[in-house]
């Protein structure tokens, strides 16, 4: 358990680790503050957008849609590797999970199954949508795939987790599929290996 990053230590994060970074205007003060708490954050989730993009799904992201606010997450990774600052606080990205699951992750365990969502994971997570169909045939760039092992071991790094602080949308929540098109393990030994 960690008190969340300031936006001036998550930006100096990123860069640390050599990410690209984009930041939107006004994103250091975008969050969903007074509906529901920020943190203790325990680790990092990783989305596919379910779009194609980077300007709509930014934009997507930044604003949400009637039946939920923006931010949806922290950050966009756009195709191209950039990482798009949309918020920085409390966001709309995981919804209810599995307790079971952030007992594991703040343990640093291997996961157990998804059954149910019983837990705020908006309370707990730094979430960033990268920018796929999730179709299993949208491709998955070699800049995309860096930048998401980049902000995964740079969060990581300045919390002092390891790569098991690391989840996918799929492991938290019940019916979600996200990220298709790579496995949370293969993420988690490449973010394993850079924090060597």
């Amino acid at each position: 358990m960690a008190p969340p990053m300031s936006a001036n230590e998550f930006l100096a994060a990123l860069r640390r680790e050599g990410a690209t970074v984009v930041e939107v205007d006004g994103w250091r003060n975008h969050n969903r503050a007074g509906h529901g708490l920020w943190g203790p954050v325990n680790g990092v989730m990783i989305h596919h957008s379910a779009t194609s993009g980077t300007d709509s799904t930014v934009r997507l992201c930044w604003n949400g849609y009637d039946e939920l606010p923006g931010p949806l997450c922290h950050g966009v990774i756009a195709k191209d590797g950039a990482i798009h600052l949309v918020g920085c606080g409390r966001a709309n990205h995981a919804g209810g999970g599995d307790g079971d699951v952030l007992k594991a992750v703040i343990a640093e365990k291997r996961l157990p199954p998804v059954r149910w969502a019983d837990t705020d994971g908006n309370v707990h997570f730094y979430g960033f949508e990268c920018v796929n169909r999730g179709d299993g045939e949208d491709p998955w760039p070699q800049d995309q795939l860096l930048a998401v092992e980049q902000v995964a071991a740079a969060i990581c790094r300045h919390h002092g987790w390891t790569e098991r602080s690391v989840i996918g949308h799929l492991e938290w929540r019940p019916g979600k599929s996200d990220p298709v098109g790579f496995s949370m393990e293969w993420l988690r030994e490449r973010v394993r290996e850079r924090l060597k």
